[in-house]
């Protein structure tokens, strides 16, 4: 299909103020349905979990739809979509859980290319259980994270592989099926950071081999909440800390306190508003989620190839990053002007973009950038159009 996105962007009240929203990669706006879809449970009336009442039966009935709905979303099994307040929360959680079995001489791989909920967490973890660290490096300037060096870095003591699906400032979309394989035939787990791959693909967990597939629904015009994703059988041989009086069952043994109920009802919105960004997709959720991603990867592509064009036209901007299979995510800088003075000239022509390292420590300090204020980050997500990416050249175009 065409992609309509008049009709995506007539959804999302807040794109009516006149800016240009490219800071889809730090956080997305909200559709209506999900603006509507929290206040419904407040107006309804909302009880904790587990009770006899009501009020509390549909606290029940808002948790396990949320699972449903991220399981559509990732192709996972809702018995095994652990909620929680954000990624690096729940990676912090697993990686706390999981390093509990690791011992001495032990090896984890993380990789530079990622975010650093998806590196910190696990360094720390190694470094209190005595376990060797082993990176996997960028190819600069390309971006690309290449598979081949996974077979020197990985042997029969490594436990766990994390790596990311996606960059979330250049955008690179590694192999991330041949680097699952590599780590499954070494008896390694992999945890795959899907945060920033999300809004932008279709996914299969399953087939990208992920034991473990992180996002976060605020990434894809949902509430503040994050998700991981595993087989409740493998999340059966996890033990995280928990109150001797919570419940021990799977998945919730991960989920400490009491869960933000509205909220989730938004995580359900959000996952029925992407599978419905196709009006022409048919079947259950999952399948319209897939339909309508596909078609949102292929817009989001044409507009990625505009921008692309637009700044490598413009002698005074430097693109970071040229990666084969990519988001629709630009890393820049401006000849003559920081970061945050780009960022802040685009602000004043209501232009959003983000500057800085966006938590790609690693990354950054490779490319040499991170103590010099890192660079300037554009994402296209679906409800943008050519009338944003154009703004965007144009007010570049005038800090020449």
């Amino acid at each position: 299909m065409s992609f309509d996105v008049a009709r995506a962007r007539a959804g999302y009240p807040a794109l009516a103020d006149g800016y240009a929203y490219l800071d889809g990669a730090a956080g997305t706006q909200v559709p209506e349905s999900v603006i509507e879809a929290i206040a419904a449970v407040y107006r309804a009336g909302i009880g904790n979990a587990g009770g006899a009442f009501p009020a509390s039966d549909r606290s029940d009935v808002i948790v396990a739809a949320a699972r449903e709905a991220v399981a559509d979303l990732v192709g996972g099994d809702p018995r095994g979509v652990v909620l929680g307040p954000n990624m690096t929360t729940l990676t912090y959680r697993f990686a706390y859980a999981l390093s509990r079995t690791w011992r001495a001489g032990d090896e984890i791989v993380v990789s530079r290319l990622d975010h650093d909920a998806n590196v910190r967490p696990w360094v720390q973890a190694a470094e209190r259980a005595g376990v060797t660290v082993r990176w996997a490096e960028v190819d600069l300037p390309s971006g690309e994270l290449p598979v081949e060096q996974y077979g020197t870095l990985l042997g029969e003591r490594t436990r766990l592989v994390a790596v990311t699906a996606a960059s979330n400032v250049l955008g690179t979309m590694p192999d991330i099926a041949a680097i699952t394989k590599v780590a499954h035939d070494a008896g390694a787990l992999v945890y795959v950071d899907g945060v920033h791959a999300t809004p932008h693909t279709p996914v299969d967990m399953a087939a990208l081999g992920a034991d473990f597939y992180a996002t976060s629904a605020y990434k894809w015009s949902g509430p503040h909440i994050g998700a991981v994703v595993a087989t409740p059988e493998l999340l059966e041989t996890i033990h995280p800390d928990k109150l001797a009086s919570s419940s021990e069952a799977v998945p919730e043994r991960f989920e400490t306190g009491t869960a933000p109920f509205a909220d989730l009802a938004g995580v359900t919105a959000a996952v029925d508003h992407l599978a419905g960004l196709d009006p022409e997709a048919t079947g259950d959720r999952r399948r319209r989620v897939l339909a309508s991603m596909e078609a949102v990867q292929a817009y989001e592509q044409a507009e990625l190839a505009y921008l692309l064009d637009g700044l490598s036209s413009q002698s005074h901007v430097r693109l970071l990053g040229a990666p084969r299979r990519r988001t629709a995510t630009v890393y820049f800088t401006v000849e003559g002007h920081s970061p945050r003075e780009v960022a802040e000239r685009l602000a004043r022509q209501k232009v959003n973009v983000w500057d800085g390292h966006n938590y790609a420590w690693e990354l950054t300090s490779e490319l040499g950038i991170r103590g010099h204020g890192s660079a300037v980050r554009a994402g296209l997500v679906h409800y943008n159009n050519r009338s944003d990416v154009e703004r965007l050249l144009v007010a570049v175009s005038e800090l020449r």
